[in-house]
């Protein structure tokens, strides 16, 4: 065996450990509401996260990633020395792995992109030096730790809110939850449609501005809205016996219809927006390996995509159970309608912030929303101990991984050079 086809089947080992760890947090925290609301079981939420998270990497997926994540190093500082690039992408990866997995083996959600930036600043300042390094870009990943939950907890606070008032606080709640369904139904699909218009369909290209956007989203939900309506009334009246069960019961079997849509909806749009990032080092070190050059942007191949995306469900499946236990039961109790309020309030905040420019991550975002849900029931809702060790993990994620990714770096480089 050479040493490049060594090097290749590590990265590829390396890569699909990535993917699976992003699995087990990232598409963990994104289902957990929907697992620990019992909407769905963990392995409906396996399957719907194999099955969509792959589809949205192959369908929606970039298929061309820049060599490195958030311009944090030019990779042209190291066009002259494709070892030192090659052996950094892999310490990268690795860094960026051990520290996901430790959290996630603690049930802690932490961001998988501020894992590798972190990872890929430790690279850039042993190789090239810390002058090197764009600062600049890690200014929005300190602002994103207050802009993500922040945000995320307002627009899911008041939702709840709203809906204690409109529907769980009716004379009738369930007659007040067929009243207000059609609305709810329409601001979801609205918000799942811009979604993927705007964040989704990458590869697509359609370039569209917000009123056009609009025009195809409203209507659209609007039909939904009325039809979703008497759909859901009978699905309800389907599962649920009213004779067993009444009242909020079955306000809680409507919203879990609701929240099976957004379930949905996250794990396409994480195996759209996510996978490539999973894989992205991977592809820029087969490229290195095979051009023995370093490219500013490198072709993610089909298989890499598709491969990846699968990982990604397999980790959550292997791995993902803690972190889904503190996002859907520990840091607050949550039940469908309330699942339903964080999961909708999370793609709201993501939506909207990513069209403002706002620097954010899905992470924290679900964090926060879950949070402020807890923080619309009462603050004593909320277990304060599991969000001080969450926000501690926020604040441990870049330099952990930065000193693991430059000690990773020196030991290869000893050991093969």
């Amino acid at each position: 065996m050479t040493v490049e086809t060594l090097i290749l089947v590590c990265a590829s080992f390396v890569g699909l450990y990535m993917a699976a760890n992003i699995g087990a947090n990232d598409l963990a925290n994104a289902m957990g509401t929907s697992v620990g609301s019992k909407a769905i079981t963990i392995r409906q939420a396996v399957l719907i996260s194999m099955i969509a998270n792959a589809l949205g990497a192959v369908l929606a997926g970039s298929h061309v990633t820049n060599t490195i994540s958030k311009g944090i190093i030019n990779p042209q500082l190291l066009s002259s020395q494709p070892d030192k690039f090659i052996i950094g992408m892999f310490a990268s990866l690795l860094a960026a792995g051990i520290w996901v997995n430790l959290a996630t083996y603690l049930g802690l959600p932490v961001s998988t992109t501020h894992s590798i930036v972190g990872a890929l600043i430790g690279f850039g300042i042993i190789s090239i030096g810390a002058s090197y390094i764009n600062w600049g870009k890690v200014i929005p990943i300190v602002l994103s730790w207050i802009i993500s939950p922040l945000a995320g907890a307002i627009i899911s606070g008041t939702l709840y809110t709203l809906l204690e008032r409109k529907v769980l606080f009716a004379e009738d709640p369930y007659k007040a939850s067929l009243k207000y369904s059609p609305f709810f139904i329409f601001l979801v699909f609205v918000i799942l449609i811009l979604s993927f218009i705007f964040k989704g369909l990458k590869n697509l290209h359609l370039n569209l501005n917000l009123f056009t956007a609009l025009s195809i989203a409203i209507p659209v939900s609007v039909i939904f809205g009325i039809a979703g309506r008497y759909y859901m009334e009978w699905r309800v009246k389907k599962t649920i016996s009213s004779s067993e069960e009444k009242g909020y019961s079955l306000i809680e079997s409507f919203f879990a219809q609701l929240q099976l849509l957004t379930a949905c909806y996250v794990a396409f749009a994480h195996g759209a927006n996510d996978v490539a990032n999973a894989v992205g080092p991977w592809a820029a070190i087969f490229s290195a390996v095979k051009t023995r050059s370093v490219a500013l942007k490198v072709q993610v191949p089909f298989w890499m995509l598709l491969i990846g995306g699968i990982a990604v469900g397999g980790g959550l499946m292997a791995f993902g159970s803690n972190v889904i236990k503190t996002i859907g039961e520990n840091i607050t109790d949550i039940n469908p309608v309330r699942g339903f309020c964080a999961e909708f309030g999370a793609a709201t905040t993501i939506l909207v912030c990513s069209r403002l420019g706002l620097p954010i991550s899905t992470t924290h975002v679900i964090v926060g929303s879950v949070i402020g849900i807890g923080f619309a029931r009462g603050a004593g809702a909320l277990d304060l101990r599991v969000i001080k060790n969450i926000c501690i993990s926020w604040l441990v994620t870049l330099p952990f991984t930065l000193f693991l990714a430059m000690f990773l770096y020196k030991i290869i480089i000893y050991l093969i050079l």
